[in-house]
């Protein structure tokens, strides 16, 4: 199912500078996680960190993927995609598939639910394609998780273009509300 939005008219309207979207909008901290695709004779991944869960129940979670991006085609094709979450110690494979292939890194695969995911990530997410939503120059890929796993290392931070690694505040752990 597609959803089509008013993004085209409310960007006519907008005023906003760029520059000063770009700035804002890297003063939210987020994770950083490669998207992989089985593109038939090869795996293609690219960085994004632009993910987040979905929904509970069922179990969802939501891309945001270009539609310049050679990856958009092969989400469509597919109708599947991974997850990869990676750790405080991968900045190398985070710069490496957002297209400085001069690094030599060595990427491993393996596969969950016929979908590729990438080896010794903090998390990894096989996902297939429920619905997506055209949002701009980018499509919100909708898709239901097949399978996860996750492990206790810590994960990399991107902020104001730049990487990190997560410090907690407090050592205690914030407790998750049954609903907010």
């Amino acid at each position: 199912m597609r959803h089509e939005s008013k993004a085209s008219s409310a960007a006519q309207t907008s005023q906003v500078d760029p520059a000063l979207f770009r700035r804002t909008m890297g003063a939210f901290a987020t994770g950083v996680t490669v998207v992989t695709v089985d593109a038939g004779s090869a795996i293609h991944a690219m960085t994004a960190n632009a993910f987040m869960s979905g929904s509970l129940e069922p179990p969802l979670c939501v891309i945001s993927i270009a539609k310049r991006a050679h990856t958009h085609p092969m989400i469509r094709q597919t109708g599947r995609f991974g997850v990869n979450i990676l750790g405080a110690d991968q900045e190398d494979l985070a710069l490496f598939f957002a297209g400085k292939k001069s690094l030599d890194v060595e990427a491993r695969f393996r596969r969950f639910e016929d979908t590729p995911v990438l080896q010794d990530c903090v998390a990894h997410i096989a996902a297939s394609v429920v619905n997506e939503c055209d949002c701009g120059d980018h499509t919100l890929f909708v898709g239901v998780i097949l399978h996860m796993d996750v492990s206790d290392r810590p994960p990399l931070i991107y902020h104001r273009s730049a990487f990190g690694a997560l410090a907690a505040i407090k050592g205690e752990r914030v407790p998750v509300p049954e609903f907010w």
